[in-house]
């Protein structure tokens, strides 16, 4: 089934999330708990993002716009914990060690991207994946930039902390700046339509992910978690009023989106979860890159199902509630179960 024209928007780029379930880092001294409770929040959040633009497509907007403010925060903190990770639980030593983390990300990439095109997609869609995110797979847009976004701060790292010159990163680097530019040098040298070119880099990722090194970094929370609280109600208020007033989606660097970010992430720093649940939520939270590449195959056919078929006003929105649920339970069970078969390297 193809992504319908309003899920497409809320992924764009620019725009909305999926984001982002994002790959986990290397495990570190000191496991925190704060941060496997926001991998898993925000992976079921882009779960319940793409559930509601099924349920915006079949007419239930206001449902729809409601349940996907609920999300907004979620590719923005993964954006802040990949800054947080790279910059403060786990620099790199080496380039070697950079790449290695690269290709954790991008293996699985490239075998689910293979997999959603050959599942809906043709062989137009095959090619324009190297370069761009296409719509049988288009919620992996989110990977096209975190990529990127890992190269630099840890180029960064290598090149401030180690005096070292990480020059196939910088290579790498430099090809993703000028891929878009050549892209259309050569289009138009050919006569031909290439495909779109994302690999790439925004300030708005980056900014994120100084914010998430600088608050989860930091060693003691600035000012009482309850003002947090306070100030995530009030954002989540203003994301709402703005996408059912002003537009939908919100970018992601728009003011009320970052409010809320920064203020979720001031609620969950040095949170700790009582031991008893501790061994769950690190399941789930190893499982949470793997959900987030698979559950748009849950959610494709389910979401515009369900929603196609319910009525309007609290049937469709806890319709919405409940198709999310299932959707996020069936893909962290997979995600789950292809880590107990040890094939998390290629599945993610």
């Amino acid at each position: 089934m193809s992504a319908t024209p309003a899920a497409r928007t809320a992924t764009a780029p620019t725009a909305t999330a999926p984001t982002t379930p994002p790959p986990a880092p290397e495990a570190v001294r000191g496991r925190r708990d704060d941060v496997d409770l926001l991998r898993v929040l925000c992976t079921a959040a882009v779960v319940l993002c793409h559930t509601a633009a099924a349920f915006v497509d079949a007419g239930h907007r206001t449902a729809g716009i409601a349940a996907d403010s609920l999300t907004r925060f979620a590719v923005p903190a993964f954006f802040a914990m990949a800054g947080w990770a790279a910059l403060v639980a786990s620099p790199v030593r080496g380039e070697r060690q950079l790449l290695r983390r690269a290709d954790r990300i991008v293996r699985p990439m490239a075998v689910w991207t293979a997999l959603y095109v050959a599942a809906r997609g043709g062989a137009e869609d095959a090619v324009g994946a190297l370069s761009g995110s296409v719509e049988p797979a288009f919620h992996l847009w989110y990977l096209y930039v975190y990529v990127p976004l890992m190269l630099v701060l840890g180029a960064a790292v290598l090149l401030v902390r180690r005096a070292a010159v990480p020059r196939w990163t910088l290579a790498l680097l430099g090809l993703c700046a000028l891929g878009a530019t050549l892209r259309g040098d050569l289009g138009r040298i050919t006569g031909l339509e290439l495909p779109g070119w994302a690999w790439g880099l925004s300030l708005y990722p980056l900014g994120y992910a100084l914010a998430g090194a600088a608050l989860l970094g930091a060693a003691r929370l600035p000012g009482p978690r309850w003002a947090w609280g306070m100030a995530v109600v009030a954002a989540l208020a203003a994301v709402g009023v703005y996408q059912l007033g002003f537009r939908f989606p919100a970018a992601y660097s728009a003011l009320p989106v970052a409010a809320l970010t920064l203020a979720v992430l001031g609620v969950f720093r040095g949170v700790r979860v009582p031991r008893r649940w501790r061994g769950a939520v690190r399941r789930l939270s190893e499982a949470s890159f793997g959900a987030y590449l698979v559950h748009l195959a849950f959610v494709a056919p389910l979401g515009p199902a369900v929603a196609a078929r319910v009525a309007p006003g609290l049937p469709a929105a806890a319709a919405l509630a409940g198709t999310a649920l299932v959707c996020a339970a069936a893909s962290f069970g997979a995600s789950h179960l292809w880590g107990r078969l040890r094939l998390r390297a290629w599945l993610g």
